[in-house]
């Protein structure tokens, strides 16, 4: 896999944006491929309402999203209302992150974090832009990738090394069960267990270690007055889905 930017084909735009989204958008359609399926994917003719990328194979819809030097914590999307009614409807895209480094246009992330991971809660709503702007009023919103779970981020490219196909693919199909969550509360319970076994940061984690995220989980669903069995319960479900395994009473490893 090439991991450096076309330069030549950013000499005719003037627009620093433009030419680095014909540069990006070129580099996926040549190296990516579909992280379900391994074929290769296509762009979309401009405008495309779901996205600017699809598999012809299994039919999966991207949405590329690039930004210099670093990641961050927190990725600018388009329009808030607009992203709010693709969850909701189940319409939204997978979304590439691309990040690349200057003065060669090198890529040093690109990841794809797969459209089950995006519940509402994790889209913060921007300040409507002001009454002198040429959209007054219009508001858009950002993804706040800091509270994704470690498993939703599949890298194809980390710190500028290119990642095994074959385990691109196994990481893709280990949370395909995602998918059939259609409760928003139930999926955001799952993630956010998801993400305290993330910031435990080990393989083999204990249910009393779990439970010291109890008052923090608490803030977040403050009208669910039984958090230990709410933790339990997803525990249980993680196990099923073999994301998690039960190695002895109260202690589990991550898969």
């Amino acid at each position: 896999m090439n991991t450096n930017l076309n330069i030549s084909l950013a000499s005719q735009y003037k627009s620093k944006s433009q030419a680095i989204r014909i540069m990006t958008e070129y580099w996926v359609t040549n190296e990516i491929f579909c992280p379900n399926c391994g074929d290769i994917i296509y762009k979309y003719v401009n405008n495309k309402p779901v996205g600017d990328f699809y598999c012809q194979n299994c039919l999966e819809d991207f949405e590329l999203k690039s930004k210099k030097e670093l990641l961050g914590k927190k990725i600018v999307n388009g329009s808030y209302k607009t992203m709010i009614e693709r969850l909701r409807s189940n319409d939204n895209p997978n979304f590439f992150f691309l990040v690349y480094t200057l003065p060669y246009y090198q890529i040093k992330h690109f990841m794809v974090i797969p459209k089950h991971f995006f519940i509402p809660k994790l889209i913060e709503k921007r300040p409507p832009l002001s009454k002198i702007a040429k959209r007054a009023g219009w508001i858009g919103c950002n993804i706040l990738l800091q509270n994704i779970p470690e498993s939703g981020k599949i890298y194809y490219i980390k710190n500028g090394q290119v990642e095994n196909k074959k385990s691109i693919l196994k990481n893709w199909h280990k949370t395909l069960f995602l998918r059939d969550a259609h409760n928003i509360e139930l999926k955001g319970w799952t993630l956010d267990i998801m993400r305290c076994i993330d910031i435990l940061g080990k393989k083999e984690f204990t249910l009393k270690e779990i439970y010291l995220f109890e008052q923090i989980l608490a803030k977040k669903y403050p009208y669910n007055k039984h958090i230990k069995d709410k933790i339990r319960q997803q525990l249980q479900f993680l196990r099923d889905k073999n994301y998690i395994e039960f190695i002895s009473p109260g202690v589990y490893r991550l898969l």
